[in-house]
C-alpha cells in the first residue's frame, strides 16, 4: 500500500513508513542529535508525538486527513540514537471522524500510548485561504 497523504513530510523528523495496510500503519524514527534537549541525550517528546501522528495519518491514508485531537501519555524517555517504532490502528470510523489507537516503542519498551482523533475533510484544510 502506498501513502496517499503527507507525501512531503520529513522522514528524518517524523519517521519513515515501514508498514501500511488498510487502517494500520507503522513508521520508524531514528532519533538524532538535532532532537536532543540536554547533555544526557534526552529526545524531545515532540518528535515521538510527530511519529505517532504520522502513523495515524497513514493509517487513515486520505489526502485531506487532519489531526483533530490527541490523548497520549508519555510513559518512558527516548534517548538519542534510539529507533522509535510508532504504530496506529483505526478503531472507529463515523462520518468524517476517525478514532485511532497509537503506540510508540523502543524495542519492547513502550514510550507513548494513547488515542488520536482525525477528520477526513472534503477539501484540503488550507483550500481557499
Amino acid at each position: 500500500m502506498e501513502p496517499n497523504t503527507h507525501r512531503a513530510i520529513s522522514h528524518e523528523l517524523c519517521g519513515r513508513p515501514v508498514a501500511m495496510d488498510s487502517g494500520e500503519a507503522t513508521v520508524a524514527l531514528v532519533t538524532t542529535e538535532a532532537m536532543v534537549v540536554d547533555d544526557t541525550g534526552l529526545v524531545h517528546g515532540g518528535f515521538v508525538f510527530g511519529a505517532v501522528d504520522h502513523a495515524a495519518m497513514l493509517a487513515v491514508n486520505h489526502p485531506h486527513v487532519v489531526l483533530g485531537s490527541a490523548q497520549v501519555r508519555f510513559v518512558a524517555p527516548v534517548r538519542v540514537g534510539d529507533e522509535v517504532r510508532a504504530s496506529a490502528t483505526l478503531v472507529e470510523s463515523r462520518g468524517k471522524k476517525r478514532l485511532l489507537e497509537v503506540i510508540a516503542a523502543v524495542g519492547d519498551a513502550v514510550v507513548l500510548r494513547g488515542t488520536m482523533t482525525a477528520f477526513v475533510l472534503d477539501h484540503h484544510v488550507l483550500a481557499g485561504r
